[in-house]
């Protein structure tokens, strides 16, 4: 596990000073947020929140996808989630490249992922706006459910707030 090495030391120093056996499995905020994977994205610090506060759900380009659908149904009737926030970012990878340029960049690997969707975002806002409605008229969450979207800002750690 050499590759992993540093993961593991670095994982018995945090359990050394472990504090969270106390935490359930429920949001204790009540609140799922929806983001990306990048890295740039520390979403519990940029919302004032800790561990146990919230559902975090990470995905590329922040898409409320049919996964992220099912993960919202189990946090709401579950975990204690009753509202949800949807948060892209400025400076998205999803957002310079098509599907298709993905298919092409794994062809050229020997992979053929034509019968994966990316869901790249050419329109960032358009897409953060079709996610909230996604959300909004699903008929496998709660009617009613309170559901927000802002653009993440990585160059400045601002959220700029989208209204439908």
């Amino acid at each position: 596990m050499s590759e992993f090495d540093d993961l593991l030391t670095a994982n018995a120093q945090y359990a050394d000073g472990f504090t969270g056996s106390d935490l359930t499995g429920r949001a204790a905020r009540g609140l799922a947020v929806v983001t990306c994977m990048d890295s740039r994205i520390d979403p519990l610090g940029l919302l004032g929140l800790q561990p146990g506060d919230a559902k975090i759900l990470r995905n590329a380009g922040a898409r409320v996808t049919d996964d992220v659908l099912r993960t919202l149904v189990l946090a709401v009737y579950l975990l204690g989630v009753e509202r949800v926030m949807v948060m892209p970012h400025t400076d998205c990878g999803m957002a310079k490249v098509s599907d298709q340029d993905v298919h092409e960049l794994t062809q050229r690997h020997g992979v053929d992922t034509r019968s994966l969707e990316f869901h790249t975002v050419p329109d960032q806002d358009a897409a953060l706006r079709h996610d909230l409605t996604r959300i909004r008229t699903t008929p496998f969450l709660p009617e009613g459910l309170p559901v927000g979207g802002a653009i993440y800002d990585v160059r400045t750690g601002r959220l700029l707030p989208i209204e439908l």
